[in-house]
This record gives C-alpha cells, structure tokens and sequence, in this order.
C-alpha cells in the first residue's frame, strides 16, 4: 500500500508535494483508523506505527518513479492518467515486496511468499487511488493557473492537450488557427487577429498576414531573395512579410 504524486508533463506547474504528501498521510489515517486490509486486529498504535510511514515511503518511491517515466514518455504521450497509470504499476511491482516485509516486523504477519501476487493487488489498489487523487488535484489547481487574469486571455483558449505549454506560433488556415507550442499542433476556431490582440504579455509579433510568432521560439532568421524566413524550435519555418519586415528589423528580430 503506498502513496504516489501526482502526474504533470514537465512544461506545466510543477507539482506541489506538500499536498501530495498531505494527501497521502491522510490516506494513511484513514487506513490505520479504519483497520484496511486487515490490520484491525493490530493495536491502533500498531497500525499508525505500520501505515504512516509505509505511505510515507511510498509518496517518495512513487515521486520517483512517477517523474522518471513521465519524461521518458514525454516523446510519446502526453496524456497524464495513462502515464499514472504505468506509474502505478511499475511502482507497485517492487513496493509490494516493502510493505510485505514492513508487515512482517511492524504488525507480525505471518504472509508466506506465496502470498505476494495477493498482496500485489492491495498494493496495486492503494497506488491507484491516490493517483487519481493527486491528479484530480493537480489538475484543478492547473487550471485555476491558466485562469489567473494576469496571464494572457489566449492561453485560456488553449486545448486540454495543450495547456501549460509554451506558445511558439500561431498559424491561419482558413477560419482555424494551428497552434505551434512545446507540447505539439492542434487547431482552434478563431480568427489571427482576436489572437494576436489576446496574446499580449507575451513577448511576440504578427510577422505575415497568417502568421503570429514568440520572440523566444526563434532559433534562426535568415535573409535571401528580398525575402526574410524564422525557424522556430519545432522547425517551423515562417516566411517574414515585407510589412512586418521594418518593425522585426527595428526590435532586432532580423
């Protein structure tokens, strides 16, 4: 049985593990006063003695593990239940054989190795729940970021897939704009313009008539054929109108 932290892709507030902790001591409570998975028969000392710091453990080995896959899997997936879910499984494999041997010495189980698949899914259980907790918690609390009115009004609009990311372009097609961030591409309903008057405070510009672009998500501006081009950091390539042209030469873009 064991505690885990919370899920969030590296690009979004890291996560508070004071909560997490909190979170998974109360658990912990709970556990221990209610007697779960059969520890009722312990002495409820025993069982404080058992449960808390069995979570305790736990909320650390399952930060650990939480953050070492989320950023191997940040190429792959950005979707934070079914990283959690991997969480909870990897974490549980080897903290079950923790929790097999703290019963043994704290609370006097007689569990034979026999008994550790069995175990496994008490363990497995508890991993997923606080996940799903944490989650729940991170999640909102992200949200309620993304809603401060000190931020610009445009990241309100960004897709779920995508908050939290940096903006590096924002692109016409049609009656959509493509978003180009540190998270990937999607397409939002809403004309270049309202864009670019929601993204002020963010440090950028309009460089063509179908293009909006971040001053930090420039690696590269080049000239040739009268014409200026940006590479952004996904290698996006933005062509420079001449009527943005004079203004981006005056802040130093090109």
């Amino acid at each position: 049985m064991t505690g885990n932290s919370s899920v969030i892709p590296p690009s979004e507030p890291p996560p508070n593990h004071v909560r997490g902790l909190a979170i998974t001591l109360a658990a912990g409570l709970f556990l221990a006063f209610s007697g779960a998975f059969g520890t009722y028969e312990a002495p409820l000392l025993r069982r404080l003695a058992y449960w808390l710091p069995v979570m305790a453990v736990g909320y650390g080995w399952g930060s650990f593990v939480t953050t070492t896959i989320a950023r191997r899997a940040r190429s792959l997936t950005d979707n934070a239940w079914l990283i959690g879910g991997v969480a909870a499984v990897a974490m549980s494999i080897p903290f079950t054989l923790f929790v097999w041997t703290a019963s043994r010495f704290v609370l006097g189980s007689s569990m034979q190795l026999a008994g550790i698949p069995f175990l496994f899914g008490y363990v497995l259980l508890v991993s997923a729940a606080l996940t799903a907790i944490n989650l729940l918690v991170e999640s909102r609390r992200t949200a309620m970021t993304y809603a401060d009115p000190a931020l610009p009004k445009f990241l309100e609009r960004m897709p779920l897939k995508l908050r939290g990311a940096e903006v590096w372009a924002v692109e016409a097609e049609d009656h959509y704009l493509r978003l180009h961030t540190s998270k990937g591409q999607d397409l939002i309903l809403l004309r270049l313009a309202d864009a670019v008057d929601e993204l002020q405070g963010i440090e950028g510009a309009q460089v063509h008539r179908s293009w909006w672009v971040a001053r930090d998500a420039i690696t590269d501006a080049r000239r040739g054929d009268g014409r200026a081009t940006l590479t952004l950091k996904n290698g996006a390539e933005v062509p420079v109108s001449r009527t943005y042209a004079g203004l981006l030469r005056e802040r130093g873009w090109i």
